[in-house]
This record gives structure tokens, C-alpha cells and sequence, in this order.
């Protein structure tokens, strides 16, 4: 009986007829290191070449296999190369652990924006029976991954999961070395010398993890077991594959899928005090004709079903914090009625008994399709005065208006919640200096600068009519946290950080395309910051996968019921 590696043998012999010119045991064979050279190019590019080595992998559609010598002794050279197939004709039937001998032409194949893969094309292979090529181990992050180009190769160190946006999309995970990867403009002022150290560690500690395939919205990623929940910061073990450059980095073609740790998923956080403020961004709570139709809308959720677990989700999370005061982000701006997006989650958190209530400002705020609001429990707190908005230059059009009211807890004095929304950093209609500047900003940062200066200003003219001077402005800043708004308002306006007041370290709400930092913030007036007992971020949103929101996940459980990451203040009022 014939064996089937014969039949392999058989196969590749047939469909690949050998010209005079092809290989045979009597031609150089060139060590695959010689091809690779010591730089980012082949010395040997254009020129043909005979290689011989073991298929360390054979990805479905990345247009040809990975081939893996012996090595040619140098530390300095990758022992391996793509062999690119050329399109139109049959692919060659190959499977790892095939020994072949290619001749072609050495080339830089282009992998996506300025990346290239040194590959052999044209080839005209034979096959020389099989091998086995055993995986590099790296127990650190490589000081050069030029060097490992092509390799199979083991990571012994841990790797943090960054990032996991790209996973649905594209079958990707970001992971890193060294822990949690920063937004640079979280530690460093934008364009400066250590924002770009730090943008250029940020890229030398990157691996993305690939599941083999160029395929877009695949139906499952095969080494990502089935409903398994992933959370930034996680740690992964056990990552084996193809070292490979795409796209802007290096990556992992894996072959072997890596050990993930079990999320560790926190509880709710408890601050001291007597009165207890959160901020919440929504993202996008709208509530149809708010009588059970009128979906999808604009914005959130696209049916019924999905906003009554949007409604489950939010209700939880709010309940877990367990505020006395609230302010939110991205409500529909649909008035104050009952069917309000506003007043239905009032009433959801009543269900069963409850004293929550909203603020009324009678319209808006502002002609934004979202909007901010606040909410308190009424046997806590007492709104006194007005609720007042701003709604000059800026916000409206571009950044939400904020929304103040005073409070009073009991006989004591009053104290001033500002919910804030700045206009965001999508560069749509960005003209002038609020376009991009190429410093990690985003656009609209000028636009969000003056937005913070205006307020400030609003508030010193005491809008609430209450003569206080206890003051947090609150809610989604859209500018991390050594950004010229945020910057402004602390070192400029006086106002006080209030995680550093309280001496939390790395604190973030906010995970996007694998770095982590704060776009929601919480800035006391000098004479409140003395007040603060406390300050938290509950984790539960920022770090969970799009997969265990309201539209796919468990509404009974907080994890991912916003894409932001709510905070809450405590205070001696």
C-alpha cells in the first residue's frame, strides 16, 4: 500500500514539473541565513537562490509556507524565510514537518503598510521527505525580532493581554511584555521627548497574537476556547507560532494556542465618606419611542431586547456602586418626560423600592443628539437652587453643555456636581488646530482646550446662585490625563486631581487599540478636595471584550455594560 507521505511526494512531484535548471543534490545549497542577512532586507534580493529546510508552518491563506533550516550559526541571522506562492497557480500540498528544497528568486514581499516578509518567489520546489524543526524559546522580549523573522519560536515569559479589540475583526489579540502598555499622553504632555520614548516602548514591547489567517469577521478564532471571557491584563502563558512583521509590527502567527489565565474580575470598590458621587458614561443610552419601539435608533441599542439588557446592565453597575449622587454621560436627549431615556432608567433603578430622582433642566442640555444628567437619591441628598447649563461657544454644537446643581446633605452646607461631556477626538469637520498634530492628542484638542477654559470661567461666576466654593466637575473629558484640557484646568485653574489627592496610582477608565489611560476625570475646587475620603475606578468595562456587552453578553452581570470604566468620590460633607 502506498503511504500517504508517498501520495504527498507523489502530489508535489506532479504539480510541480522540474525544468533542467531545478535543484539537485549537487547545487549550493544557500543557508537560509545568508538569504535573511543581518538587516531589514535581503543581500541577496533579486538574485535566485536554492534553500533547503522543514515546513514549520502552512497558514490556509497567507499565500505560502514558512520554511526553517538548521541555522547557519549566526546569532545575528533568522534561519527562516516565507516561501510565497504565486497567485493564480495551484497551491502545493504542504503540511508542517515537510522537508523541501526550493529554488527562487529572493524578494521583499510586501505585509501590509511598510512591512515586508524576505520570501522566495517563483519556486519550483521538490520534496526531500520530512524533518522537525524544534521552537526558539524566548524567556525575555527579544532586543531585535529581525532576527527571529520566520522562526518558529516558543515565548517562555508572560504576556499581558492589551488589547482585544481587533479579535472579532480580525482573529487578533495585542498582548505586550512588561505589563499593561500606557497611552503616552496619560504620563507624558503630548509631543514631547518622553511621550515619544514612551510611544517607541510602547512599540518595541507590542506581540500581536494572530490566528494564521487574513480572513476578516471569522465565525470563531480557534485558539480562543468558545465564550471564554478576556480582560485586559490578563496574563498569557505558553504562546508558540511564527514570528512575522504585518501591518505596522511584529506578531505571532500562532500554531499552538496559549495558555490564558482566568480573568480576575474586581469588586465593587468601597470609598469613605458621607456622601458618595459617581460618573458613569452610558455609551449611547437610547430608549426607541421609549414605549418599546422605534428601534434601531441613531445611537445604542439597535432593538428592544438589546435595550432592556443595555437597561439590566447599567441598573447593576449603578446599583453596585451604590452613589448618592451620579452624574452621566451619552443619555438620548429626549427630553423629561416619562418615556424619556432618562426618566426609564429612574424608574428601573426604583423597581422593587428605591428613592432615585433626576435633574430637570427643562430642555437639553443642549441641542446634542446625547447629553449629560444627574442623578441622587433623595433620603441622601436635596438638590437647593437651580440646575444651570452652559450653552455658549463650544458646547452644543462640538462638546456636550455641562449640567451644575448644588446639593445639601441634611442641615449642612451646600456643595456643586458638574457633569461634564467634551467634544471627543474623531477628526470629522477637523480643520486648522483642531485637526490631528501628530503629537497623540486627536483631534478637536484645541476645541477641548477652550471648552475647558469656558467652563472654568462659567464656574467662577457661580452659576447655581448658592455662593460655594465645594466643587467636583466630573464626566468624560475626551483628553487623557497630561492633555492641554486636562493639564489646564489642574496646573493653570487650580483644580485637584482627585485620584492623585487620594494617592491612587495608574488609575484608568479607558482602553483603546491596546493602551490604557483616563478620559474620565474628577477635578475638585481647593476648598472640596480637603473634603475627599476616597476615590475608585470599578473596572468592569475598559478591560472586558466587546463580546461580553448588552447586545451579546449576560445582562445579569455588570461586565461590560458601557465601554467605560465609571468612577466614585468619596467625601465628609
Amino acid at each position: 500500500m502506498t503511504s500517504p507521505r508517498s501520495l504527498l511526494t507523489l502530489a508535489l512531484l506532479a504539480s510541480f514539473s522540474l525544468p533542467a535548471c531545478a535543484a539537485t543534490p549537487k547545487e549550493r545549497i544557500v543557508p537560509i541565513g545568508d538569504v535573511q542577512g543581518e538587516g531589514a532586507r535581503s543581500p541577496l534580493d533579486g538574485q535566485t537562490v536554492t534553500v533547503e529546510g522543514v515546513v514549520t508552518a502552512a497558514f490556509a491563506n497567507l499565500g505560502g509556507v514558512f520554511v526553517q533550516d538548521t541555522g547557519d550559526g549566526k546569532a545575528t541571522t533568522s534561519d527562516a524565510l516565507f516561501v510565497a506562492f504565486e497567485d493564480g497557480t495551484p497551491a502545493p500540498l504542504l503540511t508542517a514537518g515537510d522537508r523541501i528544497r526550493v529554488r527562487g528568486i529572493v524578494g521583499e514581499r510586501k505585509a501590509g503598510g511598510d512591512d515586508t516578509l524576505t520570501a522566495l518567489h517563483a519556486p519550483v520546489i521538490q520534496s526531500r521527505g520530512t524533518g522537525r524543526i524544534a521552537p526558539t524559546v524566548l524567556t525575555a522580549q527579544p532586543a531585535d525580532w529581525e532576527r527571529y523573522e520566520g522562526m518558529l519560536v516558543r515565548i517562555d515569559a508572560p504576556l499581558t493581554l492589551s488589547g482585544t479589540d481587533a479579535l472579532g475583526r480580525f482573529g487578533e489579540l495585542t498582548t505586550s511584555f512588561g505589563g499593561r502598555l500606557w497611552q503616552p499622553s496619560e504620563v507624558a504632555v503630548p509631543g514631547s521627548a518622553d511621550a515619544k520614548r514612551l510611544a517607541a516602548d510602547n512599540a518595541r514591547r507590542t506581540l500581536v497574537l494572530d490566528d494564521g489567517s487574513t480572513q476578516r469577521d471569522p465565525a470563531t478564532v480557534w485558539y480562543v476556547k468558545k465564550g471564554q471571557p478576556l480582560r485586559t491584563g490578563t496574563v498569557l502563558t505558553g504562546a508558540q507560532g511564527i514570528v512575522d512583521a504585518r501591518h505596522g509590527g511584529w506578531r505571532l502567527q500562532l500554531t499552538v494556542a496559549p495558555t490564558i489565565a482566568a480573568p480576575e474580575r474586581p469588586a465593587a470598590p468601597q470609598v469613605a465618606g458621607t456622601v458618595r458621587i459617581a460618573a458613569f458614561n452610558l455609551e449611547n443610552l437610547f430608549n426607541g419611542d421609549g414605549k418599546g419601539g422605534g428601534f434601531p435608533t441613531v445611537r445604542g441599542a439597535k432593538t428592544a431586547a438589546q435595550y432592556q439588557a443595555q437597561v439590566q446592565k447599567l441598573v447593576g453597575t449603578i446599583r453596585g456602586l451604590d452613589p448618592d449622587i451620579a452624574a452621566l454621560m451619552e443619555l438620548e436627549n429626549d427630553g423629561y418626560g416619562a418615556d424619556s431615556s432618562l426618566a426609564q432608567l429612574v424608574a428601573a433603578l426604583n423597581a422593587g423600592g428605591g428613592t432615585w430622582r433626576f435633574i430637570d433642566a427643562k430642555q437639553g442640555p443642549g441641542p446634542d443628539t446625547i447629553r449629560v444628567g444627574i442623578i441622587y437619591r433623595s433620603d441622601k441628598v436635596t438638590p437647593t437652587g437651580k440646575p444651570a447649563t452652559l450653552q455658549a461657544g463650544p458646547f452644543g454644537e462640538r462638546s456636550r453643555s455641562p449640567l451644575a446643581q448644588a446639593f445639601v446633605r441634611d442641615t449642612g452646607k451646600p456643595f456643586v456636581v458638574v457633569a461634564n461631556h467634551l467634544k471627543s477626538k474623531g477628526c470629522s469637520e477637523a480643520t486648522g488646530l483642531d485637526a490631528d498634530q501628530k503629537d497623540g492628542a486627536g483631534c478637536w484638542n484645541a476645541l477641548r482646550l477652550d471648552s475647558a477654559q469656558r467652563l472654568d470661567a462659567w464656574l467662577k461666576t457661580d452659576p447655581t446662585r448658592t455662593r460655594s466654593d465645594r466643587v467636583v466637575m466630573l464626566g468624560d473629558f475626551n483628553a487623557y490625563a497630561m492633555e492641554a484640557p486636562v493639564r489646564w484646568l489642574r496646573d493653570d485653574a487650580g483644580w485637584v486631581d482627585a485620584f492623585k489627592q487620594a494617592g491612587i496610582e495608574h488609575p484608568y477608565s479607558y482602553v483603546y487599540s491596546g493602551l490604557s489611560g483616563r478620559l474620565d476625570h474628577a477635578l475638585l475646587s481647593p476648598s472640596l478636595a480637603k473634603q475627599l475620603r476616597g476615590a475608585a475606578e470599578w473596572h468592569i468595562n475598559a478591560d472586558e471584550q466587546d463580546a461580553q456587552g448588552y447586545a451579546d453578553g449576560d445582562p445579569a452581570v455588570p461586565f461590560r455594560s458601557s465601554d467605560h470604566d465609571p468612577l466614585l468620590l468619596g467625601f465628609d460633607l
